[in-house]
């Protein structure tokens, strides 16, 4: 039998410089300074070994949903087969990649019902809907012709979804009238009272599953989904700068940063409120 008989199409021949590997296909979309972009270099060799497997071996590791596993397939090598389907034009095996992929989406996404299934929140649906629905849009636009925008979920599949689901928020907020300014207590200088849970003062960091490499690895991604100011405030935060001090040779944030201490806390609130968001509810990809 030859070798790659019923292998996984990758739209490429097979690489003779390496036995029982394959060209990986690179990516097109190119950054400021016009590189392209490229892969992690573990992702691209573990795409050249699975590409050479049968399509059913490909399913088997594909169906496999803990990251600890060490079969586990990263979302980034689903998504770069996905869009080599296209080349093969076989819907059934797209059908078979894509549900597995989508299935994945679901389950990171926070449910509309509370854990205990006795509530349901309205905006925690509104943007499950909305990310799952441009996940889709973006594949649905490659699938009919190269996009670049996709190229992103190949080089980091967790930050590209955060950033949907952090623009899916954003516009939640909006769409409940949240964007009022928030208050502050004026000899504290913390959130009020009535502000803390729009806010989202909740410490992603100071939870119990942060032991977990699975939930650091989600948060990691939403931490570089969130604008820049906020990310480094968050950075920051996490290597012990202090907001504000009254020693004037103490290092701060604000100091680094050039922000009011009540700036930096505005903007360390709305970061722990879509990180809180992107967290919310999600389960292993």
């Amino acid at each position: 039998m030859n070798q790659l008989e019923g292998v996984v199409d990758t739209g490429q021949k097979a690489d003779a410089r390496g036995a029982g590997e394959a060209i990986v296909t690179p990516l097109r979309k190119r950054r400021l300074t016009g590189e392209l972009y490229e892969r992690d270099p573990k992702i691209e060799a573990l795409i050249a070994e699975l590409a050479v497997l049968p399509r059913d071996g490909l399913i088997a590791r594909a169906e496999i949903t803990k990251r600890s596993d060490p079969g586990y397939v990263p979302s980034e090598c689903l998504v770069y087969f996905i869009r080599a389907s296209r080349r093969d034009n076989n819907e059934v095996w797209f059908e078979r990649l894509y549900r597995i992929l989508t299935e994945r989406v679901l389950r990171s996404l926070p449910r509309a019902e509370s854990s205990d299934g006795k509530t349901e929140s309205l905006t925690r649906g509104v943007v499950r809907d909305r990310v799952f629905g441009r996940f889709v849009e973006l594949l649905s636009a490659d699938r009919a012709a190269y996009d670049e925008k996709v190229d992103y979920f190949e080089v980091r599949f967790d930050g590209a979804l955060a950033s949907l689901r952090r623009d899916a928020q954003e516009k939640a907020w909006r769409d409940e009238n949240r964007s009022q300014p928030l208050e502050y207590d004026e000899e504290s200088g913390e959130l009020s009272p009535e502000f803390e849970a729009a806010a989202g003062t909740h410490d992603p960091f100071a939870t119990s599953d942060f032991d977990d490499p699975s939930y650091r690895s989600r948060l990691d991604a939403a931490i570089e989904a969130l604008p820049t100011e906020q990310s480094r405030i968050i950075h920051m935060l996490r290597q012990g700068f202090p907001i504000d001090s009254k020693e004037p040779d103490v290092m701060t944030i604000a100091k680094a940063l050039g922000r009011s201490e009540k700036t930096v806390r505005t903007y360390r609130d709305k970061a722990f409120a879509a990180l809180r968001a992107a967290m919310a509810d999600g389960d292993e990809q």
